[in-house]
């Protein structure tokens, strides 16, 4: 369920219809949704009631402070994966010992920021970043408190560039080596082991990968307590999927994922901290944009929008469905149109759908790209010299711009021109 809704026929962002903050703000932009945000987050965090556990929201599926402050004032814990989130995170006001510091590739600064400012863990995800973390907290007269990231080598049977949970893929330490690794770990004198992290993938739209990799999961903390580990602590990761398309079946609620973490890591007697993002934020936002053209090609239409790839690039990276729908409706009846919906930037990839049946559309109108709220503004660029799309929060009838676009005057002095030219 999202708060984005039709209301006399115009698309609203809960109480404010869609072609308001268009007239205020220009498009293309991001709106999200307070209200979809915390029903989302309050879903998780209520799936796991009766077990001690921490919902860590994933700090990259959306990282504007004000969606942080959010989150972090209901409660939510923060995933990070670099020390800018990190940084975006404290100055949203979650203490550290809401953090989870995750990522293949934490340099010692970020490992002196996190230790300095407070953690929770980090998620260790080789042996050589376990040396190297532990010269960092020796180095600083403190103990860093980790969990061992294992790479169960499960399918997650997800795109291929957001599956981590497969021998072949970088993250974690091979479960075969756990063993080895964890009794590594407990030699070092400036770690405190406290768990175990695992992280399969993004985007399940099933619970069987979770349910294998949790088994296996539950099998390690039996092994690791009986080497004489201290493991209290299970990082589950995040991943479960959100419907991006409405005509599709909806994955797995919360409610049913939180049974399943019960049934089979309950007798653990361990804190489980989850990492959800995409489920949070995926349809807490939408993106609007406006027609420029309508084309007239050889052998098809050709939408034309203002916005573009580098605002949301999910289409071009990952052959992403997201549905198109008009900010206004059309009248009922009429026959729709096949449009290929692309934007003004000079790459043919710059195509979010192909063949899309809508209702006619025409030069001004605008639309809406549904479930936009995460890997969208945060995966913004500015290529072709296209000003980073602004981003606005709506709560009920309050609206705030919460990341302007940027003037092009304000573009081009981050670039300096050296005086021997």
């Amino acid at each position: 369920m999202d708060h984005f809704l039709y209301r006399d026929g115009v698309l609203h962002a809960e109480d404010i219809p869609l072609p308001d903050l268009s007239a205020q703000t220009g498009t293309p932009f991001y709106v999200y949704s307070a209200a979809t945000l915390t029903r989302h987050f309050r879903l998780f965090d209520e799936a796991l009631e009766g077990m001690e556990h921490l919902v860590c929201y994933a700090v990259k599926a959306n990282s504007n402070l004000a969606v942080l402050r959010l989150l972090g004032g209901l409660g939510a814990g923060a995933d990070v994966v670099s020390g800018g989130e990190y940084r975006k995170a404290r100055a949203a006001g979650i203490p550290g010992e809401r953090i989870v510091f995750s990522g293949v590739g934490k340099t010692r600064e970020e490992m002196r920021l996190a230790l300095g400012e407070g953690i929770r863990q980090f998620n260790v995800e080789s042996e050589p970043e376990m040396e190297a973390l532990n010269a960092v907290a020796l180095s600083m007269g403190t103990r860093a408190p980790v969990a061992l990231r294992i790479n169960p080598d499960v399918d997650a049977k997800t795109h291929a560039k957001i599956s981590t949970g497969k021998s072949e893929n970088k993250f974690g330490i091979p479960i075969s080596r756990a063993g080895s690794t964890y009794a590594a770990a407990a030699a070092l004198p400036g770690l405190e082991v406290v768990g175990i992290d695992m992280h399969i993938g993004s985007q399940l739209t099933d619970l069987a990968p979770f349910e294998q990799a949790y088994t296996k999961l539950a099998a390690l903390t039996r092994t690791l307590r009986g080497d004489g580990h201290r493991i209290v602590r299970l990082d589950l990761g995040g991943g479960l999927g959100i419907p991006y398309e409405r005509s599709n079946s909806a994955p797995p609620l919360p409610v049913e994922y939180g049974h399943m973490v019960r049934r089979v890591l309950g007798d653990t007697g361990c804190e489980i901290l989850i990492e959800p993002g995409r489920l949070i934020a995926g349809n807490a936002g939408v993106l609007v944009a406006r027609v420029i053209y309508v084309k007239h090609g050889e052998d098809r239409d050709f939408l034309i929008l203002d916005a573009a790839m580098n605002d949301l690039i999910r289409p071009a990276m990952y052959d992403a469905h997201h549905d198109i729908v008009p900010v206004v409706e059309p009248e009922p009846g009429g026959d729709s149109v096949t449009y290929d919906v692309v934007g003004p930037v000079c790459e043919t990839g710059d195509t979010f759908a192909r063949q899309r049946r809508l209702k006619p559309l025409k030069e001004g109108d605008l639309v809406a790209f549904r479930s936009a709220g995460a890997y969208g503004a945060v995966m913004a660029s500015e290529y072709n010299s296209r000003p980073l799309v602004p981003e606005v929060l709506v709560s009920g009838d309050h609206s705030a711009v919460i990341r302007a676009r940027p003037s092009f005057e304000e573009m081009l002095n981050r670039d300096t021109i050296p005086e021997w030219l």
